[in-house]
């Protein structure tokens, strides 16, 4: 949902998303908004202008001027910055989500700045050279037994508060909502253990809900203080440290048995004089308690 600025008194223009019309459609007085979120992906903060000549009532006059997004009901597309209420006033730092590119034991991105999953074992045998990996290359068909993963970091990425010291509980993510294309492939932990899906909507994006400590342990751990080496390995998150999220990808069957997808949605690429087909998509990673979102890229590729 989405303001409308109707050149006068603003107006609240509200839409269901496509999920919240198919529950509202069940006709069966079951439909209740139970929680709703709020967003500014629109605005630019960076437009504030406190040198304005015309005083205080003037330095946020272009952010106001700003257009405000029209409703429309893709949920995968609006979002992407929620807004989050802290009670708390004493706050200088709010904790972030990063990619971590830094830990040896990922594989960081591959060279074209995605993380690549090989769609099939002959794809993997194909990329793989003396049974090893290269970075950013997750073996699609194999979870259970490559090494490379993908790693999110949580914490306070600040250097003006000690890594030493411990995130506050009310800045700890412990549980991560994982949004991804259904029809591509599946999550899974870095041991090639299958998450279960909580809902799959009509645009076939999956949601996985995952905590720390629940049935989905192997996911979510706690982030290791900073013993007052500045420079400990792997590490993304400059000040107080909250979790990590670890996680592989499976391909699906249809990606697996068909060339379908790759040749409807995708292109192709080469890889040491070898022609892929590739499909690109994003992995979206929410984190449940301050509604930080990262975007992860992610390039399913299958040996022609």
């Amino acid at each position: 949902m989405a303001f409308l600025d109707n050149s006068g008194d603003i107006i609240l223009d509200a839409v269901l998303t496509d999920t919240g019309r198919l529950r509202l459609a069940r006709g069966d007085g079951s439909f209740r908004i139970a929680k709703f979120a709020l967003g500014d992906d629109e605005i630019d903060y960076g437009k504030y202008d406190p040198t304005n000549t015309g005083g205080s009532p003037f330095y946020a006059v272009q952010i106001m001027k700003t257009p405000v997004f029209e409703a429309f009901t893709n949920n995968t597309s609006t979002m992407q910055s929620k807004l989050i209420s802290i009670s708390r006033t004493n706050l200088l730092y709010l904790p972030v989500i990063k990619l971590n590119t830094l830990d040896p034991a990922n594989g960081t991105y591959s060279t074209s700045n995605t993380f690549m999953v090989t769609a099939d074992n002959t794809t993997s045998n194909s990329i793989t050279v003396d049974d090893s990996l290269a970075s950013g290359i997750l073996l699609g068909d194999d979870v259970s037994n490559s090494s490379n993963f993908i790693r999110l970091d949580q914490g306070l990425d600040t250097t003006k508060l000690s890594a030493t010291t411990t995130i506050d509980a009310d800045l700890k993510e412990t549980q991560y909502i994982i949004e991804m294309d259904n029809r591509f492939g599946t999550l899974t932990s870095k041991t090639g253990v299958q998450a279960d899906v909580s809902f799959v909507d009509d645009d076939n994006i999956a949601s996985y809900f995952l905590s720390q400590g629940a049935t989905t342990a192997g996911f979510i751990s706690n982030l290791p203080r900073n013993t007052g080496d500045k420079t400990q390995v792997g590490q993304t998150i400059a000040g107080p440290r909250g979790t990590f999220l670890e996680f592989k990808v499976q391909s699906s069957v249809d990606l697996q048995g068909s060339n379908y997808l790759f040749t409807t949605l995708g292109s192709t690429t080469i890889i040491n004089a070898v022609t892929y087909m590739t499909l690109d998509t994003t992995i979206k990673v929410t984190g449940a308690t301050t509604g930080y979102r990262v975007d992860v890229p992610v390039r399913f590729i299958k040996k022609q």
